[in-house]
């Protein structure tokens, strides 16, 4: 049996802050440490030890490797992996959801020959929002965001395969990057017509492959913090 874990980093606002599209060009510390040690606290609980951690090279991915890893009693050292990167916003890095479906809402007007400057904001929100869930229900990419699905698949594959039989891996990644990882079950399509592709933060997946057979997941997006007592 191999068996890779998927975890997504804690949170990087405090409660009252307001949110921004945080992607690979905005290096945000982690704020707290409660949900990058819940991940370790939860596997250790369920038996489950990595022999390597992977993690994506930015601060709120490397130090929720860090800490999971000292919950788990520091079995390995993390080592980082720039196949893990979270994606690159484009024009929407760092900006609040409400301004990204807005500027959405403006390119999907113009793409369907409606002029953005005879729509009212809200309704240019709402037309940015449908780009923003089809984001979140089927990964697909909205305008103007670096993000390019099949080698984010690919990346995936790799890293999948890199797992040897009797292996557990651990990967830390990002939200935009974490929703490709189920196409190493090799139904994508029906991955995300059963399950919320975004990944909660401190979310963990759990993958397993028995020896000849695909990838199977056991656990999705699971809130380890809410889950070790």
């Amino acid at each position: 049996m191999r068996t890779l874990i998927i975890a997504r980093h804690g949170n990087t606002f405090r409660p009252g802050e307001t949110p921004t599209r945080v992607g690979a060009r905005t290096d945000l510390p982690l704020v707290e440490e409660e949900r990058a040690r819940g991940i370790g606290l939860y596997l250790k609980k369920r038996g489950i030890i990595p022999a390597r951690i992977l993690a994506a090279p930015l601060q709120r991915t490397r130090r929720t490797a860090e800490l999971a890893a000292e919950a788990l009693g520091n079995p390995c050292p993390v080592q980082v992996e720039n196949r893990l990167v979270e994606i690159d916003y484009g024009p929407d890095e760092n900006q609040t959801e409400q301004a990204v479906a807005r500027r959405l809402g403006r390119v999907t007007a113009r793409t369907a020959g409606q002029d953005p400057a005879a729509l009212s904001e809200e309704e240019l929100e709402a037309l940015g929002m449908r780009a923003i869930e089809l984001w979140n229900a089927q990964a697909i990419v909205p305008n103007g965001w670096a993000a390019n699905p099949a080698a984010l698949a690919a990346a995936w594959q790799s890293i999948a395969d890199s797992v040897e039989e009797g292996e557990t891996l651990l990967c830390v990644s990002s939200n935009g990057t974490i929703r490709f990882a189920p196409h190493i079950t090799g139904d994508y399509a029906g991955f995300c017509a059963t399950h919320d592709i975004k990944v909660p933060t401190g979310g963990v997946c759990i993958f397993t492959a028995s020896p000849g057979e695909p990838w199977q997941c056991s656990e999705w997006g699971v809130k380890a913090f809410k889950n070790i007592s």
